[in-house]
């Protein structure tokens, strides 16, 4: 018997949050195990529930997900959690990255994907709703002209850097580039320590902003 996966739902649409748990139920390796309507009933429940992943809408009353995400990553920093958005939170997107969300799911995601995004959470990886980031990489790379930096990269290091900016995984790029995974998590922490950056959405949106890759 597999182990499955444990989910807390949080957001303020009660239509919503049940909608999504309809979707779930139908994955038998994913379980629900609490849900609630804010950041700080999230909060209040965290303690008492272990979930493997938080499914955080951004925009919601007495708490917002940006602190909630902040909040609860201070009480568990290996604490997996993707943001639900809609495309209008654009500003918000930002704020999310620098917090340390995992990843970012449109609302409007059908039960093929949500699988695919708890699937590549769950394993380490980050997950961006694949129009969520057309749309945002366009946003960011038209905010304002910015000047190559030469932070030395090596030919290496810019190969994956452009490849993850397409949404490639570590899998995929090592597939393409002919090497391990584990060879490509060791050119993405030098990555980070380079850039300055505290993960791989954070880094993504660090080098579209200062044009080290092409969009």
């Amino acid at each position: 018997m597999y182990e499955q996966i444990k989910i807390i739902i949080v957001d303020d649409h009660e239509i919503f949050r049940n909608g999504l748990k309809m979707v779930l139920g139908k994955l038998k390796h994913i379980r629900v195990i609490a849900e609630a309507s804010n950041g700080k009933e999230f909060l209040d429940i965290l303690n008492d529930h272990k979930p493997d992943i938080v499914l955080l809408d951004i925009e919601m009353p007495v708490l917002n997900g940006i602190d909630a995400a902040e909040q609860a990553l201070k009480m568990y920093p290996n604490l997996k959690i993707v943001a639900l958005t809609m495309f209008n939170e654009d500003d918000y997107i930002q704020s999310m990255i620098d917090v340390g969300v995992k990843g970012f799911l449109i609302k409007n995601i059908n039960k093929e994907t949500l699988d695919k995004a708890i699937q590549t959470v769950m394993n380490g990886g980050n997950y961006y709703s694949e129009e969520l980031f057309d749309y945002f990489t366009k946003q960011i790379s038209r905010e304002e002209k910015v000047v190559k930096e030469d932070i030395g990269l090596t030919r290496r290091e810019k190969e994956i850097l452009q490849l993850l900016c397409e949404g490639l995984s570590n899998k995929e790029i090592a597939d393409i580039l002919f090497v391990s995974e584990r060879t490509i998590v060791g050119h993405k922490t030098n990555l980070l320590s380079k850039t300055g950056c505290k993960n791989t959405l954070s880094l993504m949106s660090y080098a579209i902003k200062k044009k080290l890759v092409v969009i």
